[in-house]
């Protein structure tokens, strides 16, 4: 009886080893022959390829980039234009390192050009019309590169044409209240106003203007507000430093709106519906002219009248005057006007944008872009050239290695050089416009290179992957010292949880390199003759160290967010800057919106935030605390979702009703300038000087929109309703 219970136990025993070892094998050899996509599934970022990049980025091709990129000017749809779309598709479409699919798309849009054949021009005139005074009409000669015939004329793109004549005036930087103030000394009626600029958009100066009588304004560049206050071409400006020379004007954009005007909200195509041009807005009334501060500074310091507020005055060594309106009787140009001679065509024109994919794995409908324009004013070399550069570079080496074998993203990444973006942000509007309803994308990316200091800008759920990305990393120049560590020390931004120089919050502006060379608005050559690759590579980046330092950092970022298992992205972050704005409008709001019955709050603001950082919270928890490559996909799948997701749940297209395309109601722009959610402050700031009933109940309006937002935005980070 026990032989044969042991026999039993040992056949048991035997037959169960054997049940295993079939098992184990036939597991084994099924997974041999398991589709490729299952080792997939699971992948995440390579550290191995992230040095590997780091390592393959080459200063000295982002130089020869940038030579390419500048050696004509390349105004939106000149023939220089059509040069550096060539130069791109060639650049994209190598069989060695370019992209796996690169096309151009085309659209019809409008735009502005001074006459070729009749520039534009402003003189002073006696009461005869004799002229006495010409201004400069094209910038002085330096290098070659101001030689170049293409160079376009200093113009107002969307100014109106036409010649008014009247008594000048200075009008500061054009604001509303400049003009209110100055209305109160001098009567405004049919005169001619200087502005310098700053404090209003471009074309606003004029739109501020006539309201007032002024029928023409000029816009020139101050050197207290570009140069430090320098003005000397002799030893002080370009070519012997990046300052700008007293004849160098800045060109741009004078509208307001985002995209092709005549073709809102829509792409514009050949056979798509344009508005009368007579129904255009945020373009200038009344003709407006940049002027170099050579001219300006003899316009003003001629200037009658009394002497202005002290804020108004800028580096010209005479009194900044209200205007009498005219010049001082014992001027030259005494009982003289300004003449303004404007002559710009309105046009429909086709612009290009070149566009390229590399395709993802895993994920290849989700999409990280990265993007930058390629149109310039000049020859264009930091704004745009330095950043078409850069990318240019980066994709070249993340094209060498997917062709070669060595790597491909998990999700798509899309490359785009925007055509016509000097007039408006023409070309990513209307890919925007194409592709808004049928893209997921996750993230997207620009860059350019200007000074010595390094700006991420970029909403706060993304700080953690900025900061892991600075961090490997060199500064330019300082090979021991990363760009994390750089931006630590100088940084005097904190947040309660990351600490002393680790934020990016309100403005969402970090400086990683602050030992800028000036305190300028913009780099002083911003949009004039002199912005080639002479000044670039002798003043801005000698050797490109910097431009490099951008490709590696853009890069890093961009392979992150295009390979990562989870989005690395952080919402306990973003509650902390929504926090930050309740704060700040509690502070500024709380007590007359409570008189008015307005309520801020246990609800619905209040609560809202609440909801938000309680949702938050759990959603990087699950993150944390979860083994993602063992869950199921469709696990990865949804929370990934909910991080792409989370901005859109801000959206809402009838938050500004006054201003066109914003949607976002925590990150749009705000004309009160106050650091709390934009659309509530500039309700606040109207309903404040008004008193009307009307427009506090505009501002509770929109703080009901905006509470909503915020909820349904924490309702987009829970795991379920």
């Amino acid at each position: 009886m026990i032989k044969t219970v042991l026999v039993g136990l040992v056949c048991g025993a035997v037959a169960l080893t054997l049940g295993v070892l079939i098992g184990h094998f036939g597991i084994t050899n099924n997974s041999s022959s398991a589709p490729s996509w299952i080792n997939d599934i699971g992948k995440d970022v390579d550290e191995n390829i992230v040095e590997k990049f780091l390592s393959e980025v080459d200063r000295l091709n982002i130089e020869e980039n940038l030579r390419e990129l500048t050696k004509v000017p390349h105004l939106a749809t000149s023939e220089g234009d059509e040069q550096t779309v060539q130069f791109m598709l060639k650049r994209w479409q190598d069989p060695e390192s370019g992209l796996d699919k690169a096309w151009r798309e085309e659209y019809e849009v409008y735009l502005s050009f001074p006459d070729a054949k009749n520039p534009n021009k402003v003189t002073v005139v006696s009461s005869s019309d004799t002229v006495l005074y010409t201004l400069r009409e094209k910038e002085k000669n330096y290098t070659k590169d101001q030689e170049d015939p293409d160079i376009v004329q200093p113009y107002a793109a969307y100014s109106p044409a036409g010649q008014p004549k009247g008594k000048l005036v200075y009008a500061n930087q054009g604001k509303p209240s400049d003009y209110e103030l100055l209305n109160r000394t001098v009567d405004l009626r049919g005169t001619i106003a200087i502005t310098r600029y700053g404090g209003a958009g471009r074309g606003a100066k004029a739109i501020n203007a006539a309201p007032y009588g002024v029928i023409g304004v000029l816009v020139y560049t101050d050197p207290l507000d570009i140069n430090d206050g320098l003005m000397s071409d002799i030893n002080e400006t370009y070519p012997h430093s990046w300052y700008l020379p007293p004849s160098g004007v800045e060109r741009g954009a004078f509208g307001s709106q985002y995209g092709d005007m005549l073709t809102p909200y829509l792409a514009a195509k050949e056979e798509t519906y344009r508005i009368p041009f007579k129904n255009v807005t945020g373009v200038p009334p009344i003709p407006i002219q940049p002027i170099g501060f050579e001219d300006a500074y003899r316009l003003i310091c001629e200037l009658g009248g009394e002497g202005a507020p002290t804020e108004w005055k800028g580096a010209f060594n005479c009194t900044y005057n209200f205007g009498g309106p005219g010049f001082k009787p014992e001027s030259a140009f005494n009982n003289s006007d300004v003449k303004m001679a404007i002559f710009n065509q309105d046009v429909i024109k086709n612009s290009s944008n070149v566009m390229g994919v590399i395709r993802g794995s895993v994920e290849p409908d989700r999409y990280v872009i990265y993007g930058n324009h390629r149109d310039s004013w000049v020859h264009g070399a930091i704004d745009p050239s330095s950043g078409t550069s850069v990318m240019l570079e980066l994709s070249r080496v993340l094209g060498k290695m997917v062709k070669e074998g060595k790597w491909r993203p998990r999700r798509s990444i899309i490359f785009g050089s925007w055509g016509a973006e000097e007039f408006g942000l023409i070309g990513s509007a209307e890919y925007t416009e194409v592709c808004l309803h049928f893209l997921k994308v996750i993230f997207y990316m620009c860059v350019c290179v200007s000074n010595a200091t390094l700006r991420a800008s970029a909403m706060p759920s993304l700080q953690n992957i900025l900061f892991t990305a600075t961090r490997q990393v060199s500064a330019p120049g300082l090979d021991s010292t990363s760009v994390y560590d750089n931006w630590v020390q100088f940084s005097n931004r904190t947040s309660p949880t990351h600490g002393l120089g680790k934020k990016i919050k309100k403005s969402q502006t970090s400086h990683l390199f602050p030992q800028s060379k000036t305190n300028a608005r913009i780099y002083p050559a911003y949009h004039t003759a002199y912005d080639t690759f002479h000044y670039a590579s002798n003043f801005i980046d000698p050797g490109f160290f910097s431009h490099q330092a951008v490709a590696r950092t853009a890069g890093n970022v961009l392979i992150r967010l295009a390979d990562s298992l989870v989005l690395p992205l952080n919402c306990s972050d973003y509650a902390e800057s929504l926090e930050d704005y309740l704060n700040k409008a509690v502070d500024l709001y709380q007590e007359k919106l409570s008189s008015r019955n307005i309520s801020m709050g246990r609800k619905p603001l209040k609560n809202a935030a609440t909801n938000f950082r309680r949702a938050a919270k759990r959603l990087d928890e699950e993150i944390l605390s979860s083994d993602l490559k063992n869950e199921t996909p469709l696990k990865v799948r949804r929370i990934n979702d909910q991080l792409m997701l989370l901005d859109r749940a801000f959206l809402n297209p009838l938050a500004f009703p006054d201003k066109y395309a914003y949607r976002h109601v925590i990150w749009a722009s705000s004309s009160a300038n106050v650091g709390t959610f934009p659309g509530l402050a500039d309700a606040f700031a109207k309903a404040d000087s008004s008193g009307q009933t009307g427009d506090w109940e505009k501002v509770h309006h929109h703080m009901s929109m905006l509470s909503q937002a915020i909820d349904g935005a924490a309702g987009m980070l829970e795991n379920v309703i």
